[in-house]
């Protein structure tokens, strides 16, 4: 039974991966922080992943064989607001944690994000130059080159995703969805354009990506490019909702931190190493809604501390 690691185990990537590698035979150990669970079906331990000198202690008592780094300060206006803090857990703290799995033999896969990109260009693939416009995407970008100068055998899994997560409210499908099915408008983003993979298919894939030992950067990212207006329209459709609703705005309305708009991105290099096409939006959805109706927005909310 592979021992894994998942860190950010509240959060919405690390919880629902979690959940899935315990489904798939892996002895799962979550580490969280700032927010914790109650009781999940895996091992769950509080690390502040911040305390740099505590960290390897913690990852040498665990002696995990993989390791799948989600734990990060994600949030664009807080990075930009704390660049400290942003800086030492997106990327001091994936350089600690690199060191240690090189020296355990562990399987790393460092989490990073598709806003390494300036959206100039799009359909970016992972050879493309990456110029991060904000604090959020700068440190995650020191934290890819971190984990691959001290750990040049881990894997970077450039991401964006969506689904249900332990709070209810975290995510751009329930951001939509909440409101939606308050009959509350909202706004959609018709500039904003993005390849966003169900977090449970994404979840899968990474489990994957680790079995295969694959190493370097990969796209892991969903097979469809739209924007986040029609992101919007296509779940109000999923579920039945009035997509009326959605308004179609322009992303800079609004915005204090400076972002990316154009993120389309190409996966193929990844559909090729594990041999199949990573999933749509259209499975995305009916996947999202399936689980849904089998009550797993319930079942998350009840590991809420």
């Amino acid at each position: 039974m592979t021992k894994l690691l998942v860190t950010g185990a509240s959060g919405h990537l690390g919880l629902n991966l979690a959940l899935l590698a315990v489904e798939h035979g892996y002895k799962v150990t979550g580490w969280t922080h700032s927010r914790g669970l109650m009781n999940p079906p895996f091992a769950c331990e509080s690390v502040d992943i911040g305390d740099l000198d505590a960290l390897p202690a913690a990852l040498r008592a665990l002696e995990p064989e993989v390791i799948i780094h989600c734990a990060a300060i994600a949030n664009v206006d807080v990075a930009e607001k704390q660049p400290e803090l942003s800086q030492r857990i997106n990327a001091d703290a994936p350089r600690v944690i690199a060191s240690v799995a090189k020296q355990l033999g562990a399987k790393m896969i460092q989490i990073s994000t598709d806003a390494v990109f300036d959206g100039s260009k799009g359909n970016y693939k992972e050879d493309d130059a990456v110029n991060p416009l904000n604090a959020y995407a700068k440190t995650k970008l020191a934290g890819e080159r971190a984990v691959m100068q001290t750990n040049p055998d881990a894997a970077i899994a450039r991401v964006v995703f969506y689904g249900w997560t332990l709070e209810g409210n975290r995510s751009l499908a329930e951001f939509f969805y909440n409101n939606l099915v308050a009959g509350k408008s909202v706004n959609g983003f018709t500039d904003a354009y993005f390849n966003p993979l169900y977090v449970r298919d994404l979840a899968e894939t990474l489990l994957e990506i680790a079995e295969a030992n694959l190493k370097g950067i990969w796209h892991t990212f969903g097979n469809d490019t739209l924007s986040k207006y029609d992101f919007g329209v296509a779940l109000a459709r999923e579920f039945g909702l009035d997509e009326s609703l959605i308004k179609p705005v322009s992303a800079s309305q609004g915005r204090d931190v400076v972002r990316s708009l154009n993120l389309s991105t190409n996966s193929d290099k990844l559909a090729r190493a594990l041999g199949h096409p990573l999933p749509g939006l259209t499975q995305g959805l009916t996947r999202l809604k399936e689980d849904f109706d089998a009550g797993w927005r319930e079942r998350l909310a009840k590991f809420k501390a």
